[in-house]
């Protein structure tokens, strides 16, 4: 059996709350010993607002799941006695990841022009709102800053309500997933040339790239979207969210094909006729009416009803599902989507990585530290003997 893809790949993680948690955490499931470097008694995120047996641990579940698999080691950095530590770490690692604002590890003595001394073949990934450069390279920046300032939010929710945050931390993860995919094409690159490199991911800059087509509609032909609700980027009135019964249903009714067959199943055929939707033109200018017929048409049964007609029949569509439903879908049990693995406090299930491989598949690691819990492993690797260790300690450097 072949090993995970970072099997050797070590990892040093200074990072905190989400963004970079998020990217460290892909590497650990793609095999990397990844070190999370934390304050004494642990980083914020362990708690939470949410109350939980969990939290009280110092574990929340929201940590958890971008953090397990890790181990820990607590330092105080503003201590010198630290810093030291630090860089006998950087002496064999192959990956550092930091999402303080720009300056913060430098005046700490620990950014990449120092590290990178001490190992020339780092890669050093620095996660920040607006990256290391540019007039916002300063600013303070979080999930809800970036969503707003990128655009996202003008595109999201009804015209009538206002711009609307997406149901998660987008701008978090989407940086995250940015950062893993630049530290993995670093590593490759690393290949090629023997040397390492500093990576500047911006929050602002990963997120508008998800909506990278809408934004080249504007710069390209003057178009600017704004929102439309739960309609398609197709804008057609049939792609859309619709009431059914007691819950909802998605269509992606975009061809003349797909509309004859949506009436005929709907039980609508003399809709075909009618003058207000002869075309995908005058469907747009009555689409209020024939949301009308459709949503009149499906009130009789749930969405898992209709889907099942519809999807025989040929129609694009997508039950709502809760999290709950989605959990208990076959689909994500055949998949393996969600791992489980047993804890000093019980089992519990994480979202695993979104994609498998052949050869070397990675997976969650078997572990979730608390505070500190790796340090006298880790120091005397660098040659702290047990005295050291003890007077490490009882200094709160560690």
């Amino acid at each position: 059996m072949s090993a995970p893809p970072f099997a050797n790949v070590r990892v040093l993680d200074f990072t905190h709350f989400l963004s970079g948690p998020f990217c460290t955490f892909q590497l650990a499931m793609q095999g990397a010993d990844v070190l999370k470097v934390e304050p004494r008694g642990g980083e914020a995120a362990r708690g939470s607002a949410v109350r939980s047996e969990w939290s009280e641990r110092r574990m929340s579940p929201s940590w958890i799941a971008v953090n397990a698999g890790k181990r820990s080691l607590t330092l105080d950095l503003a201590k010198p006695e630290a810093i030291e530590i630090v860089n006998r770490l950087v002496r064999d690692a192959d990956v550092v990841v930091e999402n303080f604002r720009p300056g913060v590890m430098n005046r700490l003595g620990i950014g990449y022009e120092q590290l990178s001394r001490i190992n020339p073949n780092l890669i050093y990934c620095a996660i920040s709102g607006f990256g290391a450069t540019g007039p916002e390279s300063g600013t303070p920046s979080f999930d809800g800053k970036i969503q707003a300032m990128s655009g996202l939010m003008s595109l999201t929710g009804d015209p009538e309500s206002g711009p609307m945050r997406a149901g998660f931390a987008a701008a978090d993860v989407t940086a995250g997933l940015t950062s893993a995919f630049a530290i993995s094409a670093a590593l490759y690159q690393r290949t090629q040339t023997g040397t390492g490199q500093y990576i500047d991911v911006a929050m602002l800059d990963s997120l508008m790239n998800m909506f990278a087509g809408l934004i080249a509609e504007y710069t390209i032909t003057g178009v600017l979207h704004r929102q439309f609700g739960n309609r398609s980027v197709s804008r057609l009135p049939t792609a859309d969210r619709f009431r059914c019964g007691d819950g909802y249903i998605v269509l992606a009714v975009l061809t003349e094909k797909q509309f004859v067959s949506l009436m005929n199943v709907l039980g609508r055929a003399d809709v075909l006729a009618d003058p207000r939707f002869a075309d995908w033109s005058t469907r747009l200018e009555h689409a209020a009416a024939l949301r009308e017929v459709i949503e009149a048409a499906m009130a009789d049964a749930g969405p898992a009803a209709w889907e099942q007609r519809l999807t025989e029949a040929g129609v694009p569509c997508a039950t709502v599902y809760t999290l709950e439903e989605i959990m208990a879908h076959p689909q994500v049990a055949h998949r393996g989507t969600l791992q489980t693995f047993e804890t000093p406090h019980g089992p519990v299930e994480l979202v695993g990585p979104g994609f498998r491989l052949a050869h070397g598949q990675g997976a969650i690691g078997a572990r979730i530290a608390s505070p500190g819990e790796h340090a006298a492993e880790l120091l005397t690797r660098l040659g702290y003997d047990a005295a050291a260790i003890g007077d490490l300690r009882a200094r709160e450097v560690i």
